[in-house]
Parts: structure tokens; sequence; C-alpha cells
């Protein structure tokens, strides 16, 4: 399977050492895609999706968008939709500091997905956040640029694409 995707996280670890940042192992695997990659785009909301939608209506250009929902697990901020979404719009993965609804639904689409848990409960719709700024979670920081490796061994960051010449 490893030679299908181009990576595994624990070979980058291994190769490239403290340049492999890595995430704590807080999340959760909910997408049909195990293993994916992609340099960063974030999102810093708290219980409210409205950037969320916004960045994932765009052309994802195979970027993970990384969103810093505070670590909240009252609401959802991605769903079937939104993960749907992504995926029809070039996005590799979405990881996300929060929870994410339709968990059933999101495990059969084609797009890797990561959350700290489900909520049945939708945010709200007020826009309130930030968009490509800096966030820290899971004992790392994460810029937007940088590189995020995932799959069932973890998260790991780096400043650069560890992959590119391999």
């Amino acid at each position: 399977m490893e030679e299908t995707r181009g990576f595994a996280t624990t070979d980058l670890c291994d190769e490239f050492g403290e340049e492999a940042r890595v995430a704590e192992p807080v999340f959760w695997d909910y997408g049909g895609a195990a293993a994916f990659c992609g340099p960063v785009s974030t999102v810093r909301v708290f219980e409210d999706n409205v950037l969320v939608r916004e960045a994932l209506e765009e052309n994802g250009r195979g970027r993970v968008l990384v969103v810093d929902g505070g670590g909240s697990t009252r609401c959802a901020l991605v769903g079937g939709n939104l993960a749907a979404l992504a995926g029809e719009n070039g996005w590799a993965g979405i990881v996300v500091h929060g929870c994410v609804r339709d968990s059933a639904e999101i495990t059969f689409l084609p797009i890797g997905v990561k959350a700290l848990n489900t909520s049945p409960r939708k945010s709200a719709k007020e826009g309130i956040g930030e968009r490509d700024e800096p966030v820290a979670f899971a004992g790392v920081e994460i810029s937007p640029g940088e590189y995020l490796y995932s799959d069932e061994d973890g998260v790991i960051i780096a400043d650069r694409d560890l992959l590119a010449g391999a």
C-alpha cells in the first residue's frame, strides 16, 4: 500500500528526524482516504463553520485544510456535505481540532478527514474567525504553506515538501 500512496509517516520521521514535527496522537480517522498529504491552508474558528465552508468552496489544488476549532466537542465543524465539497473541489484532506458529524457518510468519501471526535450538533453560522494564520494544537505549530502528511500512524508537519524529488 505504501508504494501506491507514496509515503508513510513512520518512514518520513525516520528519514527526516526533527524536521518532521509529530502531532500528539489525538485524532481519529473518519474519511475514506486513510493517507493524505499536501500544503496547508488554515482556518481558526470556534463553534462556527462559515469560514470552513468558504475555504472548501475554493479549488483545493491538493491542499490540506487545517481547522483549529479550539478543541471544542460541543458541535461539529465539518459534516458530510462539507467533506464531499472538499473532495469535489480537489482538497487532499481536512484535519479538525474539533468534531465532525455524519461520520458514517464521510467514511465513504474519497478524502482524508481527521478530527478529535464526533458531535451530532451543527455549528453556528456567524462567520467569525481567521483564515490562513498560524495555528497551534496537539503540540505542534502549523503555518499556511507548510506540508502536512497523515496516515494511520499519525500526523506530521514539515516546513517543506519532504516528498519533493522522491
